[in-house]
């Protein structure tokens, strides 16, 4: 998904085909997650295929990824790309950008440790448990932003409920544009999918990665490309999710503001190990 920073492209048709029968759906958005929408950002190509059938339900499902791209995307309950683990964590690479001067992370390999982040919001609390073995740039960025309280306060900025089932949060402003002031480049993306308790990074473009992301409350009715770099599955609060899927958008549409306002009250990081 793209985060609205660019949107992620989940979203899109209430029945959609299974997806061994769907072409790829469009990512998120304008960091640019799964599908884009009221959200905006950077809409990703759907695959083509030859036959008719499959071509008209790529462009439906293309229709959906645009409206829905996101900052960030649903994914799997296993971490992608575990094997190749190592080599990322030991080139984590943090550019600083002109937005601020709050500092960029600094990821230490023998210093890592697994870890559970606890998201309380005005909703309900919902716990992830970070990948910080298959994407070590991206859950010590997490990690690092909200040890600042960077999500503190913060209001998530999108929702999607048809195609592919994501809340988009990550942006201080509830903008979706959010730069947290340095970006950094996608991991953990070879097979990767965005299935229900997927969390993941939302992007302005491919490679440059910030604060933004998104959370599946649901699988999506549409094959994904593994574009936006999955760091975390939820293991508590799959039923706030829904309740606040369940309330909908301001508008009334399938992708856009939550209806029901979702403020993180705060967002805290434990070891894995803690009791």
């Amino acid at each position: 998904m793209n985060s609205t920073d660019g949107k992620p492209g989940p979203g899109g048709a209430a029945e959609a085909a299974p997806a061994s029968e769907a072409a790829p759906a469009p990512a998120p958005g304008a960091e640019a997650g799964p599908g884009a929408g009221a959200g905006g950002g950077r809409r990703h190509p759907v695959a083509r295929k030859a036959a008719t059938a499959v071509a008209v339900a790529a462009a439906c499902s293309g229709l959906i990824w645009a409206a829905l791209s996101l900052t960030g995307t649903p994914y799997d309950s296993k971490p992608a790309g575990a094997a190749a683990a190592g080599a990322a964590a030991a080139a984590c690479s943090y550019t600083p950008t002109t937005a601020g001067a709050g500092g960029v992370p600094v990821h230490d390999p023998a210093r890592a440790r697994p870890y559970t982040a606890e998201l309380v919001t005005d909703q309900g609390k919902v716990v992830i448990e970070a990948y910080t073995e298959a994407a070590p740039c991206a859950t010590t960025s997490f990690a690092f932003l909200a040890g600042k309280k960077y999500f503190d306060g913060s209001a998530c900025h999108r929702i999607t409920t048809s195609g592919i089932f994501v809340l988009e949060c990550g942006d201080p402003a509830g903008r979706g544009t959010a730069d947290p002031g340095y970006s950094f480049p996608d991991e953990n993306l070879s097979g990767a999918a965005y299935p229900v308790g997927t969390v993941a990074l939302s992007k302005a473009r491919p490679g440059r990665n910030g604060s933004q992301f998104f959370i599946s409350y649901a699988d999506p009715k549409f094959l994904m490309p593994p574009d936006w770099t999955p760091f975390g599955r939820v293991v508590g609060g799959l039923d706030v999710l829904r309740r606040i899927a369940a309330n909908g958008t301001v508008d009334g549409s399938t992708d856009g503001r939550p209806k029901q306002p979702v403020v993180f009250r705060s967002v805290t990081v434990h070891p894995a190990d803690r009791s």
